[in-house]
């Protein structure tokens, strides 16, 4: 999603380092560290291959996510390679020495044979040791013994991306942004923009950035909570109609893109999409 927003808005997609940009966002601070992402998914066995999915807000509670990551720590932690940490709802991996990692989130992967998203070749040897080294740690864990006997899926593997360090600070202009999002935050930080929450209110956000900005909606939102993001978009369709936004791109975590211009409210003999048609006809 990062990346398609960088473009959208004519900023370059950086090549490494997104887990240090996230680090960046969570906290504030920009680490000199090398940091890799180590987030919680399920690995599905199938008949001939394996499925991942990703394991994200009430798929895991922070608690779970603290007594693995603690045991990741204590059983394969040391200060000569590697260092697994939890911080609030994300997890880490601090290696001493780089890595080869995936280059794309979970989320992206989520549903999907994890194998084309994995490093590969002779440099990915390091990153498979340790990840079977992960798999085997936590495949009879209390934490997964309590998580299967009550009807969940294991967390039986972490999937580690976007490894590398932090960019330095780079002040370069880019429109406001009004989110949560810890990657989103830590780019922003590394261009010096200007940063808000995501308060929900479009007509907030056009009040403090007439002209123009970048909204990205909460996972949670999207993906459960389609009256409030049906609201959302239709508070956007108020306003580019009024007048206050020229034109709006949308981006949605499945691919779909939108790019909408005042104007088209003219083109009345447009058909509408039947991608933005609903069950019952409905738009």
């Amino acid at each position: 999603m990062l990346a398609g927003v960088l473009r959208a808005i004519s900023h370059s997609v950086p090549g490494q380092g997104l887990a240090a940009l996230r680090f960046w966002g969570q906290t504030g601070e920009r680490s000199g560290a090398w940091l890799a992402a180590a987030d919680p998914v399920h690995l599905e066995a199938r008949l001939d291959h394996l499925c991942l999915y990703a394991l994200r807000g009430d798929d895991i509670s922070r608690a779970e996510l603290r007594d693995l990551f603690d045991y990741l720590q204590k059983t394969l932690g040391d200060d000569e390679r590697y260092t697994f940490a939890r911080l609030g709802h994300l997890g880490y991996l601090r290696g001493h020495e780089p890595i080869a990692t995936a280059a794309v989130s979970p989320d992206v992967v989520d549903g999907r044979v994890p194998d084309e998203f994995m490093p590969a070749g002779d440099h990915a040897a390091t990153h498979d040791r340790l990840l079977s080294e992960v798999q085997m740690a936590l495949h009879d864990h209390e934490v997964n013994q309590r998580r299967v006997a009550g009807g969940r899926r294991s967390v039986n593997s972490i999937w580690i991306w976007g490894g590398g360090t932090a960019p330095e600070k780079d002040a370069r202009p880019i429109p406001p942004l009004f989110a949560d999002d810890p990657l989103f935050r830590g780019y922003w930080n590394s261009r010096t923009g200007d940063i808000e929450s995501w308060t929900g209110n479009i007509d907030e956000a056009l009040s403090n950035a007439p002209d123009g900005f970048v909204a990205v909606v909460p996972d949670e939102i999207e993906y459960s909570q389609p009256e409030a993001m049906a609201t959302c978009l239709e508070d956007l369709r108020v306003v580019l109609k009024r007048g206050d936004l020229r034109a709006l791109t949308l981006l949605f975590r499945d691919g779909l893109k939108i790019e909408v211009e005042k104007k088209d409210a003219f083109r009345f003999w447009r058909k509408v999409s039947p991608l933005l048609v609903g069950a019952g006809n409905n738009a």
